[in-house]
C-alpha cells in the first residue's frame, strides 16, 4: 500500500478560527491568556525563533500510555530547536501520559478537544509554550493510498499519530522507529516555525508549486517526498533523519532564528 505524509492546512486553520471564538477571554490557572496558543499555524514563528519577547521555551509532550515517543527522538527534537531558536533561557521538555479516549481514529476536532482538555502549559511573560500530542489511533483523514503521520494544526500545537508510526516500524525489515519519529516531529515543527512560506517569509523562490507550504528541494526536511509506495522510508534511507536545506534555514534566520 502506498503511504505518504499528509499535512493538513486550510481545514485546520478554519477549525482553529472557530475554536478561538469560544476561548478568547479564557485564562490558564496562572492567568495567561489561552487564546495566544490557539492561533493559526505559523503565526508565532517569530516568537518561537527569536528572543525578542520569549527568552525560553517549554515543550509539553503528552502521550497515550503505551505510545510514548522514544527518548532519542525527543533528544533529536530538542537539538533541532536549539540549532534554530534563539532561547537564551533554555528549552525545557516535560513528558506525561494520559488515558486513551478509546477511539480507533481521530478527527481534527478530536485532536483539538484532547488538547483543550489536557493542556496545562501556556505562554507566560517571557516563556513560550508548545503542545505535542502522541496519539494511540490513526487519523480519520487516512485513505487507502495515504496515511497522516502528523499535523501542525495551531501556532504552538502539533499531533503525531504514533500508532501509525508503530505500524511502519514494527518489523525488523522496516525503518527504525526513532528515525521516523524524528523526521515527522521536526517536519511538523518546521511548519510551526513558518516553513515553507507559512509565516517565515521566503528569502528565495523554493516553495513547491505542486505541494504548497513545502520546500522544492528533494533532500530537504520540508520536502513533500512521500507520495510513492516507498513513502517515508526514502527520507531516511541513509540511516539519518533529513535536515533543513540552506534555503529553509535562510527563511528562519530572516525571521529571528539561528
Amino acid at each position: 500500500m502506498k503511504k505518504r505524509i499528509a499535512l493538513l492546512t486550510l481545514s485546520i486553520v478554519l477549525l482553529v478560527s472557530c475554536s478561538q471564538e469560544h476561548s478568547t477571554n479564557k485564562t490558564s490557572t496562572d492567568g495567561n491568556l489561552i487564546s495566544n496558543n490557539q492561533k493559526a499555524t505559523g503565526t508565532s514563528a517569530n516568537d518561537l525563533l527569536s528572543d525578542a519577547t520569549f527568552k525560553s521555551m517549554f515543550v509539553e509532550v503528552v502521550y497515550v500510555q503505551g505510545f510514548e515517543p522514544s527518548a532519542s527522538s525527543i533528544n533529536n527534537f530538542v537539538s533541532f530547536l536549539n540549532a534554530r531558536a534563539n532561547k537564551p533561557g533554555g528549552i525545557t521538555v516535560k513528558k506525561r501520559a494520559i488515558a486513551s479516549t478509546g477511539k480507533a481514529t481521530y478527527t481534527n476536532q478530536d485532536i483539538v478537544d484532547i488538547e483543550d482538555a489536557n493542556r496545562t502549559e501556556y505562554n507566560s511573560s517571557n516563556q513560550i509554550a508548545v503542545w505535542a500530542f502522541f496519539a494511540d489511533g490513526e487519523s480519520a483523514s487516512n485513505t487507502d493510498t495515504e496515511v497522516v503521520l502528523g499535523t501542525a494544526y495551531r501556532n504552538t500545537s502539533f499531533v503525531i499519530y504514533e500508532e501509525t508510526i508503530h505500524g511502519l516500524s514494527d518489523s525488523p525489515f522496516e525503518p527504525k522507529r526513532s528515525l521516523i519519529e524524528t523526521t515527522v516531529i521536526t517536519h511538523e515543527f518546521g511548519h510551526i516555525l513558518g516553513l515553507t512560506n507559512l509565516g517565515s517569509a521566503l528569502q528565495s523562490n523554493h516553495e513547491d508549486t505542486a505541494h504548497a507550504k513545502h520546500c522544492n528541494e528533494e533532500s530537504c526536511l520540508m520536502y513533500w517526498s512521500a507520495e510513492t509506495g516507498s513513502g517515508i522510508a526514502n527520507m531516511i534511507s541513509g540511516g539519518s533523519a533529513p535536515q533543513l536545506d540552506a534555503q529553509c534555514i535562510a527563511d528562519l534566520r530572516a525571521n529571528g532564528g539561528k
